[in-house]
């Protein structure tokens, strides 16, 4: 295996063709790249993306009739990077040609990267040994000199698993561009396959945090410059690793010439059989999806979803010139094999039905954790539980927990009784803690790719924050779910309308959890109004720290978590967002109010003027 970052009209830096002399991570498969006459080709790629430093097992529920054939709402255990690297193995035991691949954005989202910095995610990659791993956007979200660090875990064992992206140039002489190489070509079966890795540039560029010296070239003229490259080298079999998502997928495939396979990233995508939606999991396409070059010659196109909940498992095979001539496959769903309905253990006939579902649906997967990957994991994990009882800050006051301001509605939702429930503020104002989460995503926002406002309804907050100590796990238990941070693009208007739907549903919805609290924007409440009159005198509060009136026609990135970006608590005004004005910025929302308390160690409850309900009148 040879990995290569080859001069082009493209370049830069004046690079020139480099060979890094890369151990092969795929054993005995790979031998030299020398360029025999070409021959059919039988290859099976394994491949996940996104799995975004989750490593434990997580739940999910689906759909599943028991012994008696009624439907059930089953909970079982889903994923795990254990189950991952058990899936691997198996897969891979049948067949004799396999790549292994991991299409990026391998890190942060959970706890072990925080407490790790990514060394937790490199020895379990490593317990699958991958081939190949792309360059995700977040990858670069401690900077290069983080992404360095990440790549040094990586390379730490013995796989050296080559880092790709053909569209990234670090600056000349940095410790960046000697890690990362365009391509890498890999013995299967007595031929070269090329395997080339590409970045999504915009998103990176300005929602990451790449050294500014660091050049994110056009991906579909990168990737073109690779694919002739390698086709000179006489490599006509050739796999593009796209951290660039799904929809972006479809259109590049379409402009290149000479790609054969696109495993992609990024958009957290399911792909698979229309029946899985029976099961509760409903997919965006076709597992592959079929596609064509710019030459008409056919192209593949997969993804392997989000968190290491699953694997792709795809078979291709080329004809002599390098040609696709059948591709075919599934997403292998990984489940355990424990069976919860209403709370309560299966009965063994229903688990036994259930698990007989699973087995013939042919895209799930019950596997048992590898023994090997869970003892790697072990001490992370360990330390990953202990820093739960770190403190993270200081709350120099009770920050009190109030979903809705005023004296009749959500009036005793404080654990701290009347000390918060009868406080002035908070009764004037709402809650200090959801607050200052707003505040806390606004500021995760401007760091990562710019934000003029935020917004987090109020019962997406759990918990009071008393006054002392601030622990990392009490931070995860004020904000307990599977969120991530979502950016909407929009007007000052439907920023007004998002308000007035969620006081709305106050009144006439979801109830209290769906008050608005906003980070650098204020306004005035009056629940006597009719909807559209109820919020009003919305004022921006500018870089200076002035406030000034929102302009209805100018336009507005906006920070929101993932639920209320979809419509949640009837934030209808959100859900119609066209998808090309919504970015899931794929941060977890508990990781963005951890880094605000580091940041801010000593929080306090947040001045009157700073709040974004100013006033707020009750109905009689």
């Amino acid at each position: 295996m040879t990995s290569h970052r080859p001069r082009t009209a493209l370049t830069t830096l004046a690079a020139a063709c480099c060979a890094l002399g890369l151990a092969a991570c795929g054993g005995s498969n790979s031998t030299d790249d020398s360029a025999p006459s070409s021959q059919p080709l039988d290859l099976t790629i394994l491949h996940i993306n996104d799995h975004h430093s989750h490593l434990d097992a997580e739940t999910t529920t689906l759909t599943l009739k028991d012994a008696a054939g009624a439907s059930k709402s089953v909970t079982v255990d889903l994923g795990g990077f254990a189950r991952v690297t058990a899936a691997f193995e198996q897969l891979a035991a049948s067949k004799a040609n396999v790549l292994k691949l991991h299409a990026g954005d391998a890190i942060t989202g959970d706890l072990y990267f925080t407490q790790s910095e990514g060394e937790a995610d490199a020895a379990m990659m490593n317990t699958v040994c991958f081939d190949a791993f792309t360059l995700g956007n977040h990858e670069f979200d401690s900077a290069n000199a983080g992404l360095v660090k990440f790549i040094d875990f990586l390379r730490g064992g013995a796989c050296k698993t080559p880092v790709l992206s053909a569209n990234i140039r670090p600056a000349a002489g940095s410790p960046l561009a000697s890690r990362i190489a365009d391509y890498t070509v890999i013995q299967r079966g007595g031929q070269p396959v090329g395997v080339i890795g590409l970045t999504v540039k915009d998103k990176t560029q300005f929602a990451s945090r790449p050294d500014a010296g660091t050049v994110f070239l056009d991906e579909a003229t990168a990737a073109q410059a690779a694919i002739d490259a390698l086709r000179a080298q006489g490599v006509n079999k050739i796999v593009l690793m796209s951290h660039l998502g799904y929809d972006a997928d479809k259109a590049l495939a379409p402009r290149l010439s000479g790609v054969d396979v696109i495993v992609g990233g990024d958009s957290h995508t399911l792909l698979g059989p229309a029946g899985m939606a029976a099961y509760g999991l409903t997919p965006s396409g076709a597992y592959p999806t079929a596609a064509t070059d710019k030459d008409g010659r056919p192209v593949c196109i997969a993804q392997a979803w989000q968190y290491a909940y699953a694997v792709g498992a795809l078979d291709v095979k080329f004809d002599a010139a390098g040609v696709v001539t059948s591709c075919s496959g599934a997403p292998q769903v990984l489940v355990g094999d424990t069976y919860k309905v209403a709370g309560a253990t299966a009965a063994a006939a229903d688990a036994s039905a259930f698990r007989s579902q699973l087995d013939a649906s042919g895209v799930f997967r019950t596997t048992t954790p590898s023994a090997t990957a869970s003892a790697v994991l072990a001490p992370f994990k360990a330390a990953k539980d202990a820093l739960g009882t770190q403190v993270a800050g200081i709350a120099a006051d009770n920050l009190c927990l109030r979903r809705v301001p005023g004296t009749k509605r959500d009036t005793s939702r404080s654990s701290l009784g009347d000390v918060c429930n009868k406080d002035a503020t908070v009764i004037a104002q709402g809650g200090d803690i959801q607050q200052l989460v707003a505040d806390a995503f606004l500021a995760q926002g401007q760091r990562f790719g710019g934000a003029d406002i935020s917004l987090q309804n109020a019962g997406g907050v759990r918990i009071d924050l008393a006054a002392g100590n601030v622990t990392v796990g009490k931070i995860y238990t004020l904000l307990p779910f599977k969120n991530t941070l979502y950016r909407l693009v929009l007007t000052g208007a439907q920023v007004k309308s998002a308000l007035e739907d969620g006081i709305d549903s106050v009144i006439n919805g979801t109830g209290s959890g769906a008050y608005p609290y906003t980070g650098g924007l204020r306004f005035r409440v009056d629940m006597n109004q009719v909807k559209g009159s109820r919020v009003t005198n919305l004022e921006l509060r500018t870089a200076t720290g002035a406030w000034v009136p929102l302009d209805p026609a100018a336009r507005y990135k906006l920070i929101t978590n993932n639920f209320t970006a979809d419509g949640g608590d009837k934030y209808d005004t959100f859900k119609a967002i066209p998808a090309a004005q919504r970015e899931d910025t794929f941060l977890d929302y508990a990781d963005s109010f951890l880094q605000y308390v580091r940041n801010t160690p000593t929080l306090t409850k947040p001045a009157a003027g700073e709040r974004s309900t100013v006033s707020y009148i009750e109905t009689p």
